[in-house]
Parts: C-alpha cells; structure tokens; sequence
C-alpha cells in the first residue's frame, strides 16, 4: 500500500497553485534565453527589495548547485569550508561540494547544528602550513538540518570573527523563508545585515516547483559566478520558469503565508505526539521540522500509511516535516495513528 501522505520533506509537497498559475502564465510565445527575459529582470529587482539595490542575484536548478558554485566561487582548491557535521554539504550532496570547488569539508559536530565561534578557532590553528588545507570560507544553514534557528545576533558573531579572519560566511537557506517567518525578521536582517557574504535562498521547500537564487552582498565577489554557473551545468536556458516562480513567491507575502503554515503545522505535530508518553521530542522545534525518538518496531508500522525518514538508525531517531500544504487533518490523524499503534503494541 502507498503511503497515506509523507511527512519525509517539504520538498515531496505540490506546487503552490499560485506559483504553478506563473508557470503557465510565463509559457506564452517566446522570450530570450539564458535569463535575458523581462521575467529574470522582474524577479532580480524583487529580490533587491527585499535585500537592497546593490546585490547580485543569480537564479540555478537546485540547492546543492547554489551551495556548491557558491563555494566554489569563493574558494581555491587548497582551502576549506568549516560547516556543521549534520550541514547539508557535508551529509546530503553526495561529495558535490568537494569534487567540484577541490576543497575540503571540515565538519564539526554540533548539538543543535549551529557552528559557534568557539568551536571554530581550533580549526585555524595550522593557517600557513602547506601541509594543512586553509580554511577560507564557513557554511551555516538557516534553518539548520536539525530544524533549530540562528539569532541574527548569533549569525553576526560569526561573520564578524569570519571576516576579522579573513574568512567568508555563506548561509545554506534551503528553508530561510521558514527561519524569517519563524524569527519574524525580514530576510536582509539575519543576511546581508548580518554580516553574510554569499546566500543560497531556497525556494523548492517553500511551494516552488524548482529553482533556487544564489545572492551575493559584494558585487566584486560576483565576478566569476556567470562563469562558474555555466561550467557548473546551472545555467538555465528557458530561465523565465525560475524567475516567474520566484515573482509569485515573492510577491503579496506568499512566501510568508506558506512558511508560517508549514512552521504552525509542525508545531501542532509536536504538540500532539508530544502528550503520547513513548514519543520523546529531540530538538526544538523552531520552524517545519519535528525530531523524535519511537520505539523502533513501530517505525515500520507507521511507514507503511506515512513516509518519513529515520534521522538516526541507531537511535531510532525520526524527522517529520511540515510543508505549505501539510493540513491540520492530516497531523491530527498521523498522531491519532501513532498513539493507537503504539497502544496496540504495548
């Protein structure tokens, strides 16, 4: 039997209505390619609403290519890019990031997944020796792969040691429209005002079919990235599909709404297993994303109606996502299921 509904990740959620409309909307005669359209431009000015006139945005397929030609535009082959253990680059992009910018991944382990400057200085202890790889650039992801949040106050303390450093900040935001939603900032202030020099902003978790931005807060480090897209295989010819996506995300606080029901959906999950005595809750739950520890034989049971992904095998640690889409109903039933399942076994 198929899974009833998948609380696995945002990313199996549908495309917003409104955002599919663009995409529709968009595919009307011809237009330039390679983003020399007048929805690439459209889209491009929103996002210097959002972030101010003097950034450089380019749109890709998805967020392991920003993330990696974000790097990669950063760095030389003999640096490295300290990140969290759990970071997306290091556990979910398949040795992406090393294969295609040649540097190494020094991954520290975190609690909550948040990097602090503490556990960082070690890691620069050897700059100047040729036989280490120097670190130049360090990777943060907003939300982090533990659903946990950076204060924009945290997020300054470590671009302000990064650059005093002569580091770079890049910032993973896979899901940052969760993280300012959930914050209740807008987006430059734990970004460009912060401190951060390169962003990847999601938009596949949020509603969108596909695509993501990759945004620089120095003009000068934009130079080599129309380059690096090409050569990295991001380079969309029919670009108008990215940018009319990003236009509808962006525009009358669609973004906002879906990130705030995802956040609320997730809170109410965590909320109703959290009353079940056999659940144990292992994070925060700071936006869409719910850790937990079960009883491993009921892990099976459950994922033969709802598809999810054990976070942690020897644990038996789980990870339940909440999308735009996810309903009320939906995580009311999942925690009933769970509780009669859990009451049949014992």
């Amino acid at each position: 039997m198929l899974p009833l509904y998948t609380f696995a990740s945002d990313n199996t959620s549908g495309v917003h209505p409104q955002i599919l409309a663009a995409i529709i909307a968009a595919n009307r005669g011809h237009a330039p390619a390679y983003g020399d359209d007048s929805y690439t431009e459209r889209a491009i000015a929103l996002f210097r609403e959002f972030f101010g006139e003097d950034i450089e945005v380019f749109f890709v397929f998805g967020g392991t290519g920003a993330n990696v030609l974000s790097l990669a535009s950063l760095l030389q082959p003999f640096q490295a890019v300290i990140c969290a253990e759990t970071a997306h680059i290091n556990v979910d992009e398949c040795g992406a990031p090393e294969r295609f910018s040649g540097c190494k991944l020094l991954a520290l382990p975190t609690p909550e997944g948040k990097l602090t400057v503490e556990a960082i200085r070690p890691l620069l202890a050897r700059r100047g020796d040729p036989h280490h790889v120097q670190p130049k650039a360090i990777s943060i992801s907003q939300t982090t792969e533990l659903g946990t949040l950076y204060t924009a106050e945290e997020i300054r303390a470590l671009a302000e040691f990064a650059h005093r450093e002569g580091l770079f900040l890049h910032l993973d935001g896979a899901r940052i429209c969760n993280a300012a939603a959930a914050l209740d900032l807008p987006f430059v202030e734990f970004t460009k005002n912060a401190g951060v020099d390169v962003l990847s902003f999601g938009g596949a978790k949020n509603g969108m079919m596909y695509g993501e931005a990759v945004i620089f807060f120095d003009a000068a480090l934009a130079r080599k990235f129309p380059f690096i897209r090409k050569q990295g295989m991001q380079l969309a010819s029919k670009m108008r599909y990215i940018a009319a996506q990003f236009l509808a995300l962006l525009s009358n606080d669609l973004w906002l709404k879906n990130a705030r029901h995802a956040n609320k959906m997730a809170r109410l999950l965590a909320e109703a297993v959290s009353q079940i005595p056999q659940i144990k809750l292992t994070q925060p739950v700071q936006a869409n994303a719910v850790f937990a520890i079960l009883p491993r034989e009921i892990i099976p049971l459950l994922q033969q109606r709802y598809f999810f992904y054990v976070w942690n095998e020897q644990t038996s640690e789980v990870r339940w996502m909440a999308a735009f889409d996810t309903t009320e109903e939906q995580v009311r039933e999942f925690a009933a299921f769970l509780k009669n399942e859990l009451e049949r076994e014992a």
